[in-house]
């Protein structure tokens, strides 16, 4: 089986285009808000470890959130959505459509060589969001529905547990699976047999852990889904 990872909320960058739209936004740009902590570098190691492609972007998804479908009301933040139509249109043909396409490339790709591809869209959620503490360490999501992607999930988070119990391992948490995304879109265009897609959420808390322990939790995260995908059916 062919895998294939990406990244959607790498970064908090500006293109200087739309600087001066964000010179007041700094702490917005750095907190959860602007991008997903670490979720780049663990992305980046999944591609490495494995030796598969990584689509991934640091543009912040306050620009423009390549995690949502066009026509969502937080494609992008409040200041841009009330920009006249040209820029945000010049936006999502700069920005947003180049990224979802080479993503749809890379599964399309996958599918045709190997006939079935796991797709990992690695994000990291704050543990606290509006004063309610998040205790998980990490998130499975994905659609109970597909049969593959419920059993992917499971078994990757007993593969967790085997690796790390004391990790707190939680499926469709902080978030439905079934929510508007990147891999819900995909599941549009392909069958449960060819396309499984799953969310990747680490806890930012963990993100920002000394180097060694970060290392340490990105291993566990490339060991499990090793062990996973090995007991995948061909």
């Amino acid at each position: 089986m062919a895998l294939v990872i990406t990244c959607e909320h790498g970064g908090n960058r500006i293109p200087p285009p739309y600087h001066h739209w964000f010179h007041h936004c700094q702490k917005l740009l750095e907190s959860h808000r602007g991008f997903d902590p670490g979720a780049l570098v663990m992305a980046r190691a999944l591609a490495g470890d494995f030796a598969v492609p990584l689509v991934a972007s640091t543009v912040s998804r306050l620009l423009v959130d390549l995690n949502r479908s066009i026509g969502h009301q937080h494609l992008h933040m409040e200041e841009i959505r009330t920009l006249p139509n040209k820029i945000r249109q010049e936006i999502i043909s700069e920005h947003y459509q180049p990224y979802r396409k080479e993503a749809e490339q890379q599964i399309a790709q996958a599918i045709a060589r190997h006939g079935r591809v796991t797709h990992i869209s690695c994000h990291s959620f704050t543990n606290n969001l509006d004063g309610q503490v998040r205790h998980a360490d990490i998130g499975l999501l994905y659609d109970p529905a597909r049969k593959g992607e419920r059993a992917l999930c499971a078994n990757w988070k007993s593969a967790l547990k085997a690796c790390a119990p004391n990790l707190d391992v939680r499926r469709n948490f902080p978030y439905d699976g079934r929510n508007d995304g990147l891999t819900t879109s995909l599941r549009k265009l392909y069958p449960p047999d060819a396309y499984l897609g799953i969310e990747l959420e680490l806890n930012q808390k963990n993100t920002l852990l000394p180097t060694d322990q970060w290392a340490a939790l990105r291993a566990v995260v490339i060991t499990s889904l090793h062990t996973t995908l090995r007991g995948l059916q061909p």
